[in-house]
Formats: structure tokens, C-alpha cells, sequence
């Protein structure tokens, strides 16, 4: 048996978004928060940790204000290695979503991946863009992604990244199966009365599509914004497409979840979705 424990941190954000000043004490309050959680993971002998889409930061796409360029980060940089230390010290892998600065006016919405032993493996783009109004206007901050659906040979297991609004499109989904994903993290941040219907049908779906792994995440509460309540409510769910353990929708707390990977090699004994597929069939899709 693989046996994986599984944490997602699901938190509210703390801060003032009216006092520029106070952009770096804001972020140091959502770091530290997000370590605190690190400390109970531990604690709960996670292996695998992912925190929320721009964990140290609100949802400010909710509005277009260059201010909040100056919680984009360099990968590598800083705040990178704080991750490298935190993952080092606990000796868990940690996914952590960063707005990223490649240069300066170039951002994307990027999640890392840091193997136990404090090493950086590389990073995912958010690859679809959302400009949706109210309350999504993510295309003012940042640029789609363009290195494609890496999957990330970690300590314990194959990780692959899908970053809240792609997990709308089942093609990056199946693309992450086929790169060799066993669990697919998909950190969020979503409201309810406009994507709460679809949470828990979409991403298990995916999981039976391609027979692995999901652990989605979302923060909780309201932002200054009132563009809506974030649900909370993240969960993983195994390649049968059964949700294994599903969050409070108001609470900031730690999910923790033990999932076996051997289940993966079972289910695709059963589903033959890989050694059916046609994709000579499928090359029109593109022309669409």
C-alpha cells in the first residue's frame, strides 16, 4: 500500500486593503497564518500540504487597482525560500500559490511545488483566465500560463496543479493524467452563487476520467469587496470519483485526509479510459 496523509488549508484572510502601507504587514499576517497551519500538520503527520490560490493575499481581482501588483513575487525569491525552509523544517512536500512577477508588468497566478527536503521543483501557470464581473477580473493581473501541465516527481508521489478556474476544462485535466499525475491539487478561491453547484461535480469527475487523485481547496468568509461568501468546503476525492473527506464551509481548519495511490493502479484496471481513448479522433477539437 502508498499511503499518502493529505492537508488542505482553508483560511480567511486578515487585513486592511484600504492602507497601502500596510501591504507588507498584511502579507507577513496571511505568511504567518499559513505556517501556523503548517505547525499542525505536522502535528497530524501530513505529508503532502497545499494551501489556497494567492494564499498570503486577498481575492483582489475583485476590483482593478495596480496597488496589488506589489503582492507579486519572484520565483525564485524570498518569500520562495521562506516556503523552502518551512518544507525543510516539517519534512513535507508543499504546494504554495504566489502571484508571480517574471518581470517587471509580467505576472501570473502560479502555484509552487517543494519536494521535503526544501527543494523547489518547479512551478505551474494558471493556464485559463477568468474575466468575469462581478467579482473576477483576473485578467488585468495576470498573463495565461505558458509552461503547459507539468507534473512534479515528488518524495512520495507524482503532483500536478490546476489552478482554480481550469478546473472548468477537462482538456488540462486528461493533459495532467496523461503527463502522469496521481493527485491533482486544485487551490481556489470561488464564491457562492456562482460556482458552489459545480464543486463537487466537475473536479470528481475529472478524478474518474482519469483515474486519480483530487484535493480541491477554497478559502472561507467574506472580503471587502462583498462579491460574495467563500465556501470553504475543499475536499479530496479518489479515482471512483468518491469525495474521501469534504471541509466545513465557514470554518478555517486544516483537511486532512489518508489516501492509498495503489488505488489508482486498481480503478484503471477496471476503467480502461487510457487504453481506449482515441485521440486520432480528436484533432478537429483544436480547429474548433
Amino acid at each position: 500500500m502508498r499511503n499518502v496523509r493529505i492537508g488542505l488549508v482553508q483560511a480567511q484572510w486578515e487585513g486592511d486593503v484600504e492602507d497601502e502601507g500596510k501591504i507588507e504587514e498584511n502579507i507577513e499576517k496571511m505568511i504567518r497564518k499559513h505556517e501556523g497551519f503548517a505547525d499542525i500538520a505536522v502535528q497530524q503527520k501530513v505529508q503532502v500540504l497545499c494551501f489556497q490560490e494567492l494564499f498570503y493575499g486577498p481575492y483582489f481581482c475583485a476590483e482593478q487597482d495596480k496597488k496589488w501588483y506589489k503582492y507579486a513575487e519572484s520565483i525564485p525569491g524570498p518569500l520562495c525560500a521562506r516556503m523552502g525552509e518551512l518544507a525543510k523544517e516539517h519534512g513535507f512536500i508543499l504546494i504554495a500559490p504566489m502571484y508571480e512577477e517574471q518581470d517587471v508588468g509580467v505576472y501570473y497566478n502560479t502555484a509552487i511545488v517543494i519536494d521535503s527536503d526544501g527543494s523547489l521543483l518547479g512551478k505551474m501557470r494558471k493556464m485559463h483566465i477568468p474575466q468575469i464581473e462581478p467579482g473576477f477580473q483576473e485578467k488585468f493581473y495576470f498573463r495565461p500560463g505558458n509552461l503547459g501541465y507539468p507534473v512534479f516527481e515528488t518524495s512520495l508521489a507524482k503532483i500536478g496543479v490546476y489552478i482554480c478556474y481550469d478546473r472548468h476544462f477537462p482538456e488540462g485535466a486528461r493533459a495532467l493524467g496523461l503527463n502522469g499525475a496521481e493527485i491533482v491539487f486544485n487551490p481556489s478561491a470561488t464564491v457562492a452563487g456562482l460556482s458552489e453547484h459545480l464543486w463537487t461535480i466537475e473536479q470528481p469527475a475529472h478524478a474518474v476520467a482519469n483515474g486519480y487523485f483530487i484535493a480541491a481547496i477554497n478559502r472561507v468568509g467574506e472580503e471587502p469587496w462583498k462579491t460574495g461568501t467563500f465556501y470553504g468546503s475543499s475536499y479530496v476525492a479518489d479515482p471512483r470519483g468518491q469525495i474521501v473527506i469534504q471541509g466545513s464551509r465557514d470554518k478555517e481548519e486544516l483537511v486532512v485526509a489518508d489516501i492509498d495511490l495503489d488505488m489508482i493502479r486498481e480503478v484503471r484496471n477496471v476503467w480502461q479510459f487510457y487504453r481506449d481513448r482515441r485521440p486520432d479522433s480528436y484533432g478537429s477539437l483544436t480547429d474548433l
